[in-house]
């Protein structure tokens, strides 16, 4: 008997036990799911972006459908301390195959009122168009201008840190900023000649200012802008760039055989102590709205000095600039565009002189369908020489 009282206190008493700890851990789940909460209170995410769908007839090509885009825009911000923000661009290649590109990523670190901290890709504060303007939805135009696009004039993005912000200067003017340090661009150089010859030269091709993940040279990149909006609709900037660059891509080499196409491995052994060389960008820009009116225009110029010691010793420069106009015809959803491009570049067969004729109706401010029509000079037989006619619907979200 004694023994079965024992049994049965230990069995109250494991019990009791059991139920202490079922008390604590609910406390525990409850200050868990508190903290959640706050945390969840305390967060914001948000989902934006845009999409496109086009249509091309070149003046010698047959006329398509094509050039599908979706581009989601990620924020996940925390209080108003930080804010993680993400681009993906999703297309559709000629073969119908899906390609993902990360457009940029980064994570915003709001210091004050005025000044917040850039870390990761984020897109080129050179200029207005690439920061501001690009996405179709806002870009007037189912193109971006000649020289403001890959392997252009103009830099598209940048991998490093960024001070941005904005200021009021008292009596209604106001100056934004943008100042960066980055990996900076790596440079494509090309073999000119015919195949079989073994004497052939390589020139400067292009700039890939994409927002590099490594930094081939070492040497960093620094620039940005200045904006100033003298009075209300009027914003004229100011930006540069300057830092070194490296030949890091050869195209259309076989060194042993002296061919022109070859192995990757021969174009390693070409750039094997490859020097560094300068790198500098500047640009003006200004955009002016009054009315129904949208008035803008941009200029900037990259140059890659010379260097004897390259593969491709001399330097080259590439210098675009654009005017556009837009005016909406109140009270219909009708706006025309006119546009304007200059682009020249190291090599003819680039270079580029452009008018553009455009026709959108506004279903709604973030709905708008386009029709435009391009007047192109450029090299004959180039790509760049033929008139095209263009439309495209985009929604922005």
């Amino acid at each position: 008997m004694q023994q079965q009282m024992r049994q049965l206190q230990q069995q109250i008493q494991n019990q009791k036990q059991t139920a202490d700890e079922v008390d604590t851990l609910e406390e525990k789940v409850a200050e868990v799911e508190g903290r959640q909460d706050e945390w969840l209170s305390d967060s914001i995410v948000h989902l934006a972006g845009y999409g496109e769908f086009n249509y091309a007839d070149r003046e010698d090509a047959d006329g398509s459908f094509g050039d599908f885009l979706f581009a989601p825009i990620f924020h996940y911000q925390y209080k108003d301390l930080m804010m993680l923000e993400s681009e993906l661009e999703i297309t559709v290649n000629d073969a119908g195959e899906t390609e993902t590109a990360l457009e940029y990523l980064t994570l915003d670190l709001f210091l004050n009122d005025y000044m917040t901290l850039v870390g990761g890709r984020f897109l080129s504060p050179i200029g207005q168009f690439r920061q501001n303007l690009h996405p179709s939805w806002i870009n007037k135009l189912p193109t971006a201008p000649p020289g403001f696009g890959h392997d252009g004039a103009a830099p598209i993005s940048e991998t490093g840190l960024q001070l941005r912000g904005g200021v009021p200067l008292g009596r209604g003017m106001f100056a934004n900023y943008a100042v960066y340090v980055g990996n900076g661009p790596e440079i494509l150089a090309e073999a000119h000649g015919e195949a079989g010859e073994t004497d052939f030269e390589f020139e400067l091709d292009g700039i890939e200012a994409e927002g590099m993940n490594a930094d081939e040279d070492g040497e960093k990149v620094f620039g940005g802008r200045l904006g100033l909006l003298p009075f209300p609709g009027l914003e004229i900037g100011i930006s540069g760039a300057t830092g070194k660059a490296t030949v890091t891509e050869l195209e259309h080499v076989d060194i042993e055989s002296g061919f022109l196409g070859g192995t990757e491995e021969d174009a390693e052994a070409a750039l094997s102590g490859e020097p560094d060389r300068d790198y500098d960008v500047f640009g003006v820009d200004f955009a002016w709205q009054w009315r129904g009116l949208d008035l803008r225009g941009e200029y900037v110029k990259s140059e890659i000095g010379s260097e004897a010691g390259s593969v491709a010793a001399d330097g080259a420069e590439w210098e675009s600039w654009y005017t556009q106009a837009a005016y909406k015809f109140t009270p219909t959803k009708l706006e025309g565009v006119l546009r304007y491009t200059d682009f020249d570049a190291p090599h003819a067969s680039s270079e580029q002189e452009q008018w553009m004729l455009g026709l959108n109706y506004l279903f709604a401010s973030n709905v708008i369908a386009k029709l435009a029509y391009e007047f192109n000079d450029g090299q004959s037989g180039a790509v760049t020489d033929e008139d095209a006619f263009r439309a495209q619907l985009a929604y922005g979200f």
